[in-house]
């Protein structure tokens, strides 16, 4: 994706979808992984960018207000996708530690919650896979030039879908993205959703994706996944993975 938005996928229609940036596979521009919709268009403009965000809907890009009840700013926006609820910030519990085990078509791939310096990111994922939010799933897309990425979090598939709400940023100060890196996708600041990429190979991208999470196991799911290739349908190394990553469930493990 040009900006870490989804792009539209394959095989699906939608009218007027809402895009995610996606990071452009350009050093300097946005993921174009469209963690939304159109994600790698965004920063740059098209295809290949390095945009990561889902398509922007109708989120402010702005912070949205907090308080000490809720230090996040989760806040009702669309689309409303599978929608589960909003999270209510419990800080007690978003202290405990945890890991994900996301269980897919390709192998499991694991990755430890960074709970200490995402606290909002990683309560708001461990809300979503405890409601079933990401089972049934699959990861709609894939980048092999420039930037390194899989990006899954979209129920619809199209890289437009979210869950009903966002909520801000937090953990950018000095962000980078070496593999294994786990990171949200967003349509602009402060437009965190479902959405979320996986870091294959160490990727520059500018620090405007919140980083969450750290493989301990399965790189070389991924791996297998991206020596695979894609379809180039949103510009070259840039598309849907020749192997369908499915997600069957989003476990989480305590500890």
């Amino acid at each position: 994706m040009p900006s870490l938005f989804s792009l539209p996928r394959r095989n699906r229609t939608t009218a007027a979808p809402h895009r995610r940036r996606w990071l452009p596979l350009a050093a300097a521009s946005a993921l174009v992984l469209g963690l939304g919709t159109s994600a790698a268009a965004d920063a740059s403009g098209g295809a290949g960018s390095e945009s990561l965000a889902p398509a922007p809907h109708a989120a402010a890009t702005h912070a949205h207000a907090v308080s000490a009840a809720d230090p996040c700013g989760f806040v009702a926006s669309v689309p409303a996708d599978r929608f589960k609820g909003i999270p209510v910030f419990d800080a007690h519990k978003a202290a405990q530690p945890f890991s994900v085990k996301l269980h897919t078509s390709q192998g499991t791939i694991t990755f430890q919650a960074l709970t200490a310096a995402a606290p909002c990111t990683t309560f708001s994922f461990r809300f979503l896979a405890q409601h079933g939010f990401y089972d049934r799933t699959h990861c709609h897309r894939l980048t092999t030039q420039r930037i390194y990425v899989l990006q899954c979090g979209d129920p619809t598939g199209t890289g437009s879908g979210a869950p009903g709400y966002s909520f801000n940023d937090e953990n950018l100060a000095g962000a980078t993205y070496p593999a294994g890196t786990v990171a949200m996708a967003n349509a602009g600041p402060n437009t965190n959703g479902s959405q979320f990429f996986f870091v294959w190979k160490d990727t520059k991208l500018s620090p405007a994706y919140t980083p969450f999470g750290r493989v301990t196991s399965g790189m070389n799911v991924l791996a297998r996944i991206a020596a695979a290739g894609e379809d180039d349908q949103n510009g070259p190394g840039d598309g849907f993975p020749t192997l369908p990553v499915d997600i069957r469930g989003a476990q989480i493990v305590r500890g």
